[in-house]
């Protein structure tokens, strides 16, 4: 076993793991100290079993048993049972819980009204309000703590994964292999994380040997290093870069303007000019990481004489004045490519005024509101199918970043598939229900990012995993 390997990224702190999140650098943090009952197979995506060895799902979609493994023991020698996963889960289910930037009460949105029961030392039944044949794609989210943790012991940072919490810094966080752990020992001894949010800085620390592994670098500082004759893998994310259209009042609320919109979109160009490549074209609102993802779907090509059509179709022949709202972060691209988009635009009579928010929290809780004006710029970055599409999509749900997006159709066949549990049936309901938000256009589909990494010599042979988040086990 190697001893030691020093990541560097924009986070190095710990955080509450029942918080919803999906920023990147915390999980891969949590994904070393803490394990749910299933996890996403790194290859694959498939779901396999972490803390849970076996389940089954009733006909109902609703009635959920889990076999928990009988030999694992969290970081403070508690044995796993099944409480402390019903106690984790009615954590996760608190509506007390906060969130990250506007996530607060996404789990329990899914979950409210749902039991969690120990039926006996090993076996967990859930039992949800609603059919929810997706459960697995929430779960997988959810880490297990032992509940004397929850019950007020000091500290929160005990898990059963393959590190313990070693030291505890400002900007800096030692993990030691877990020598109890159930699974197979860590290919490294121990990870320290370090905090930088500049990215350049990230790059000059892997450049001195200070570092192993830098996350997230942009392009100039992957050329940086291949220079220097050091490795940079890239890894296709989940994330979306998109878009998000006022369906409910002005004139994004003609779906021949939205769709306008995606025609007068370049996005091959944007993927070029403003990312150097590092991205891949949408052809909907997932990417081909997504479970519900349609790969027959043809993404909008761009063609600006039919934008104006429609937009004259619509009662705009002489163009139209949008204004788009825009973070300077999240994605870090933006203030860019709204230039771009704006000229683009213009070429089929669409007059862009940006608006931009430094603030990237209350930009956040502002499209939480539904107080976008025209529309937004912003990522939708959910690996799982079942949040992007209830918390964006479904008009019956309303859910935090929906917009006002309404198709009974689409919202029919999601609620089908969320009652499905056979695997390919539902994943075919899904793919009926992405092709009609492709043509209905909620959002102007743009790309997903590439996830770039900086590798010193002593991380060489490193690979990051079909997430994208980095492991050593």
């Amino acid at each position: 076993m190697n001893d030691t390997r020093t990541i560097i990224q924009s986070y190095a702190e710990l955080g509450d793991p029942h918080i919803c999140s999906d920023f990147r650098d915390r999980r891969s943090i949590f994904a070393a100290i803490y394990e749910a009952l299933v996890r996403r197979d790194p290859r694959t995506g498939e779901y396999i079993g972490s803390l849970a060895e076996s389940w089954a799902c009733a006909e109902d979609a609703c009635t959920w048993t889990f076999q928990l493994r009988q030999r694992v023991r969290f970081h403070n020698d508690d044995r796993l049972t099944a409480a402390d996963a019903v106690a984790s889960l009615q954590r996760v289910c608190d509506p007390a819980l906060g969130g990250e930037l506007g996530t607060q009460g996404v789990y329990l949105s899914y979950l409210d009204g749902a039991r969690f029961e120990a039926v006996g030392l090993n076996t967990l039944r859930i039992v949800t309000a609603q059919p929810l044949a997706d459960l697995l794609d929430l779960l997988v989210d959810m880490p297990i703590v032992p509940r004397r943790v929850l019950a007020g012991l000091p500290g929160i940072a005990v898990g059963s994964g393959p590190y313990r919490l070693g030291q505890l810094g400002v900007g800096r966080l030692v993990l030691e292999a877990f020598d109890s752990y159930w699974g197979a020992a860590p290919t490294v001894k121990r990870l320290t994380w370090l905090a930088e949010a500049d990215v350049a800085r990230r790059a000059e620390r892997v450049l001195g040997g200070i570092a192993d592994i830098a996350a997230n670098l942009n392009s100039l500082q992957v050329t940086r290093l291949t220079a220097a004759g050091l490795q940079c893998p890239q890894k296709l994310s989940g994330l979306c870069v998109i878009v998000m259209l006022n369906c409910a009042a002005g004139p994004c609320s003609d779906r021949r303007v939205r769709q306008a919109l995606n025609y007068a979109t370049n996005v091959p160009a944007l993927i070029q000019d403003v990312l150097q490549g590092a991205a891949e074209p949408l052809n909907g609102p997932l990417t081909r990481l997504h479970y519900a993802y349609d790969p027959a779907t043809p993404p909008y090509s761009h063609d600006p004489v039919l934008a104006r059509q429609l937009l004259a179709e619509a009662g705009y022949p002489h163009g139209l004045k949008l204004t788009l709202n825009i973070p300077t972060t999240h994605p870090d691209e933006s203030i860019e490519l709204a230039q771009q988009l704006a000229e683009q635009w213009a070429e089929a009579g669409i007059d862009l005024l940006v608006a931009t928010h430094p603030d990237r929290p209350a930009y956040a809780d502002m499209v939480r509101a539904k107080q976008i004006g025209d529309a937004c710029l912003f990522d939708s970055s959910p690996l799982s199918s079942v949040r992007v599409l209830h918390e964006k999509i479904h008009s019956g749900r309303r859910g935090p970043w929906w917009q006002g997006y309404q198709n009974p159709d689409v919202d029919a066949l999601i609620d089908q598939a969320g009652a499905t549990i056979d695997h390919e049936h539902r994943q075919m309901i899904y793919r009926q229900a992405y092709r009609r938000i492709r043509d209905d256009a909620p959002w102007v589909f743009l790309y997903s990012p590439l996830l770039s990494y900086g590798l010193g010599q002593n991380a060489a042979n490193w690979k990051p995993g079909r997430d994208g988040l980095i492991r050593f086990s």
